[in-house]
């Protein structure tokens, strides 16, 4: 276990600086320095070449790259000249904020998602199957800011029942009781996720009712909720661990059309207004920490799973 934990995590360093080395090239090709946004559009060349010889600009990418490497080595995530804050504090600020907005709808979804994929593997293709999966397919396949547009339309708009934004408090704890505000944004995203993660549970359950030991477990004459809770739910949930895992990044880095739409001031907010404004250092940490959460996600699914299920091995 520990020989495989440390591959995998030397693999994902590789992974993780890779992705550094890409995202920084393309990014220093596109908007190569930031003096213009700290000494204004109106500036002299001689100006600004001398601002870039100061603060490092004037040398190869590659040095520069690896004076970022260097720092963020150190914490430093970097400095936004566009809102003239550091990218620390602005992270800071509203990982929180994404956190909630991810997290509440990815754990409610999945207390839905099994004993809804457990029903539909049960009752396959009966009415209630055909119903669920009509509603699932078609969430799953709704474009997230089509659904977005549709329940501020019917819940906010015509029937005013909710706030058609998210709460725009910067205390948590003031966003997690406005539930006014939050609802509408929340139940949205359990939705989505639940519509895919029930078709995972419904297809794994369906596997799994195929087993010898299911029917072993029936024809010793178990009562039915025994064979689904013992057996069934504990082995059809498996599949469903790397889901989740792969779900990992969107905790933290925030689901951005969502927040963009909802107007939520959260991580996926700031990188939505990031890529309209070109802020370089920004968007640079919100793509490293995407990929260090989403190689840490894959790595969590794969332990669980190992300890889930003995039967499987890390080799």
């Amino acid at each position: 276990m520990r020989a495989y934990i440390a591959r995998r995590l030397v693999t994902s360093l590789i992974v993780v600086i890779g992705i550094t080395i890409v995202t920084f090239g393309l990014l220093h090709l596109i908007y190569p320095s930031p003096a213009l946004d700290v000494l204004g559009v109106h500036t002299s060349p001689i100006a600004i070449n001398a601002w870039n010889r100061d603060n490092g600009f004037d040398r190869p990418w590659f040095m520069q790259y690896l004076h970022y490497m260097n720092e963020l080595a150190h914490g430093n995530l970097g400095y936004s000249y566009k809102v003239n804050q550091s990218v620390d504090a602005l992270f800071a600020e509203r990982w929180g904020r994404s956190a909630w907005l991810s997290g509440l709808p990815l754990v409610l979804a999945v207390l839905l998602a099994i004993p809804v994929g457990i029903y539909q593997a049960v009752r396959r293709n009966g009415v209630g199957d055909s119903v669920l999966t009509s509603v699932t397919f078609t969430a799953y396949a709704m474009p997230d800011y089509f659904l977005y547009i549709i329940v501020i339309q019917i819940f906010a708009l015509s029937l005013p029942i909710f706030s058609y934004e998210a709460a725009q408090s910067t205390n948590l704890l003031t966003i997690m009781t406005d539930w006014h505000a939050m609802t509408l944004p929340i139940l949205s995203l359990v939705l989505l996720y639940v519509s895919g993660y029930a078709r995972y549970m419904r297809s794994a359950s369906i596997d799994t009712l195929a087993q010898d030991y299911i029917k072993a477990a029936r024809a010793k004459g178990l009562p039915e909720k025994l064979v689904l809770w013992r057996h069934l739910v504990r082995n059809a949930f498996l599949p469903m661990v790397t889901l989740i895992g792969l779900s990992i990044p969107a905790l933290l880095a925030g689901n951005i059309i969502a927040e963009e739409v909802w107007n939520y001031p959260g991580l996926g907010l700031l990188f939505y207004d990031s890529l309209g404004n070109a802020d370089y250092n920004v968007l640079m940490a919100y793509v490293l920490i995407g990929a260090i959460l989403t190689v840490l996600g894959n790595l969590a699914a794969d332990i669980a799973l190992t300890v889930s299920d003995p039967r499987i091995r890390l080799a």
